[in-house]
């Protein structure tokens, strides 16, 4: 068994659109595939590692894709499909634990504290090639965060473990950009304090980090460390979920706004069907160049997890509830008032 204090996988399938296109059709096997928007506006949601290495990647604009990898065979996005697999995949996962947290439509985390979990990571990966003909990467650690970058190490279809006893000196030579949360933006700021590496962090003053930002400074101290007290969660509803940008460029083309929406559509769609619940309402937000910012939501009759009616509604609110000319700093979407299906609803519209 596997010296942890807990046991936590992170089950990630690896290219899980593509994949399941190459899986579905031979004559993609091996050939650089790529699924999402295939209009000259649309965006990449998932690239064969065929296709990865021209440097498509998902969130990646199709026409600058098709640039990349002309040969690439680029394919529309087949959400029904994706979530049956999906479906399948978690029956897989439920036969070794109830202790499961989806976090989108392809990855999930589960604590298997007190049973072997290397043996219980391998049986997965087994099931699921055997029963689904896909692979998954899995990371075995103490907790959540160092579970999931234990999985993103040895793509595809890997299994890593991160000991306790080697958190600190793994995480050491890392790049920042390998912490939870820490974007771009996040990760301009820390080399502003030359702060490029985890063990840059480690050697770092905590106080002049939480001074500097707040609560988030203490998290990516701790994280520095390996230190993630966070459970997996069962049957946690957020209050809501949502996705926003904020562009290098102010922006006013209205055509790259429905882009962005139709990407966080698909994203957030995911994440509902993962966690097995709906959203009444739907908002979207802008922040002007001016930094003033305007919502605007509409509170659907039928809860929904459907990306095309998530997609469909923002953009409505896009274009007919947002009607200044100034440009555009940042697009975001958020899907709140979740249910459960079976929960009892009371109709309205709000706009």
């Amino acid at each position: 068994m596997v010296d942890l204090d807990r046991q936590i996988l992170h089950i990630d399938m690896d290219a899980f659109y593509a994949s399941i296109e190459q899986r579905d059709n031979p004559k993609y096997k091996g050939k650089p595939v790529i699924v999402g928007g295939i209009s000259s506006r649309g965006v990449v949601c998932t690239a064969s590692y065929e296709a990865r290495k021209y440097g498509v990647h998902s969130a990646m604009p199709t026409k600058v894709a098709k640039k990349l990898c002309p040969n690439g065979i680029f394919l529309p996005v087949n959400m029904d499909k994706y979530k049956r697999v999906s479906r399948q995949i978690h029956e897989i996962l439920y036969k070794y634990t109830d202790k499961i947290e989806p976090i989108s439509i392809d990855e999930a985390f589960l604590d298997v504290t007190g049973k072997n979990s290397l043996f219980i990571a391998k049986d997965i990966k087994r099931d699921i090639q055997k029963e689904v003909n896909l692979t998954a990467s899995i990371g075995i650690s103490i907790n959540k965060f160092l579970a999931k970058l234990a999985s993103d190490l040895k793509k595809p279809n890997g299994l890593t473990i991160i000991r306790k006893e080697e958190v600190v000196n793994f995480l050491k030579p890392l790049p920042v950009s390998k912490l939870w949360g820490v974007g771009p933006k996040m990760e301009r700021e820390l080399s502003k304090l030359g702060i490029y590496y985890i063990g840059d962090i480690q050697r770092y003053d905590k106080d002049v980090l939480i001074t500097l930002f707040g609560k988030r400074g203490k998290e990516i101290y701790d994280f520095s460390f390996g230190i993630d007290s966070r459970p997996v969660e069962v049957n946690i509803i957020n209050q809501s979920i949502g996705e926003e940008e904020t562009f290098k460029e102010d922006i006013n083309n209205p055509k790259l706004l429905i882009d962005k929406l139709r990407l966080y559509s698909i994203n957030l769609a995911n994440k509902l069907v993962s966690k097995g619940y709906l959203a009444r309402t739907i908002t979207v937000k802008i922040k002007y160049d001016d930094f003033s910012i305007e919502t605007r939501s509409i509170t659907l009759n039928i809860p929904t997890n459907d990306e095309r009616v998530i997609f469909h509604t923002g953009k409505q609110i896009l274009l007919n509830k947002f009607k200044s000319e100034k440009n555009v700093r940042l697009v975001g979407l958020t899907l709140s008032n979740l249910i459960y299906p079976d929960d009892p609803i009371q109709l309205s519209m709000k706009i």
